[in-house]
């Protein structure tokens, strides 16, 4: 079953959620922590003292000028002018974070079973990240019946992929792990109440370690895949504040690095819901996957997060698409002109995914 999305219907989820997330910014009162929504790009983890991996990350160089300067930047997959497609292995890593207090233990895992009778995990799997069934029909263009970040991707350079149809970036289905429960010691987590939802805290340097750890454990893990970490009904933060719903990062050797991202799946409508997280980071591993530009791929901006600038809007930047009976939340994300690209670029000549719903200019709320 095919499902199109229109404007109208667009605009009436924005003023449905519009409401939703300012609720959630009012919530002060009674967050553990003052509730702010972030995600996070950690300090890759490379070193040039081990041997580069046989099997690098496919990735493509290309560039763009803007005000008299030119931009490069390198992007998972090949080049869209090839009309090749590329299929990258996922590994879907799920964290079980446990706290302990006394004789109780309180775990947050994401093999918990949703209102519909899945697990977090399987509804995941099940998500327009991962599978195709929807048809993305944006303002007329048909970027095709595919998965969300590769017809995010197709979009953005609408002007190559429509004279190479072929072109395609694809997550293969993910290989599911074993959950992993991990404790998280008292000093650096505990539980609390943000945006209104008991969830679980856990300081994003120690979780890093834990999943750097995970990375060296799991062999079958090498740059030419993704591995992802899922949490559920849990926050990261970093030097006491909260509310970190995901990252991307990398390690491994600097000249073939390891990437790897982490979302985290909240079960209520607020920050972070379902896979909102999982399509910003994803999305931002698409564009900018710390690659061949170590430190990121530089813009006038700051770098090419293309997640970073509509997470602060109604429903964090998230709009409802319906898929195999469940309504997932994907972000919407910038396209190449939100940098400065020259608009012919993009489909319709768009700055974003949606349309430019929040009315953004070139660079207006950072990258």
């Amino acid at each position: 079953m095919k499902h199109r999305s229109t404007a109208l219907t667009f605009l009436a989820a924005l003023l449905v959620v519009a409401s939703v997330a300012s609720t959630a910014f009012t919530q002060d009162a009674t967050d553990t922590l003052r509730a702010h929504p972030r995600y996070a790009r950690p300090t890759p983890h490379l070193r040039s003292d081990v041997a580069p991996p046989a099997t690098p990350l496919t990735t493509w160089n290309g560039s763009f000028s803007y005000s008299g300067h030119t931009y490069k930047y390198n992007m998972v997959g090949t080049s869209p002018t090839t009309g090749v497609s590329t299929t990258v292995p996922v590994f879907l890593i799920p964290i079980a974070l446990q706290y302990k207090s006394g004789t109780t233990t309180t775990t947050f895992s994401p093999a918990h079973v949703l209102s519909n009778g899945q697990t977090v995990i399987a509804n995941t799997v099940a998500s327009p990240v991962f599978q195709s069934g929807i048809d993305f029909n944006q303002g007329g263009t048909d970027l095709g019946n595919t998965q969300y970040i590769d017809a995010y991707q197709r979009g953005n350079f609408w002007s190559r992929v429509s004279k190479a149809p072929g072109y395609h970036l694809l997550l293969g289905a993910p290989r599911v792990a074993p959950v992993q429960t991990i404790v998280v010691p008292s000093a650096d987590g505990r539980i609390g109440t943000e945006f209104g939802v008991k969830v679980g805290l856990a300081d994003i340097n120690w979780f890093d370690a834990q999943v750097n750890a995970l990375i060296t454990k799991f062999t079958a893990i090498q740059p030419n895949t993704l591995p992802i970490f899922i949490t559920y009904d849990a926050y990261l933060t970093e030097s006491g504040g909260c509310c970190i719903g995901g990252y991307h990062s990398s390690t491994g050797s600097t000249t073939a690095p390891q990437a790897y991202a982490h979302f985290t799946y909240i079960d209520k409508p607020v920050f972070a819901q379902d896979v909102s997280a999982l399509s910003h980071e994803v999305g931002e591993w698409a564009d900018d996957p710390l690659v061949v530009n170590i430190n990121g791929n530089p813009v006038v901006c700051g770098i090419l997060e293309n997640g970073d600038p509509e997470e602060g809007f109604a429903n964090y930047g998230a709009f409802p698409y319906t898929l195999g009976g469940f309504t997932y939340n994907l972000q919407d994300l910038v396209w190449l002109p939100y940098f400065g690209a020259p608009a012919s670029t993009s489909a319709n000549s768009w700055l974003t995914f949606q349309g430019n719903p929040f009315h953004l200019g070139i660079c207006s709320n950072g990258g």
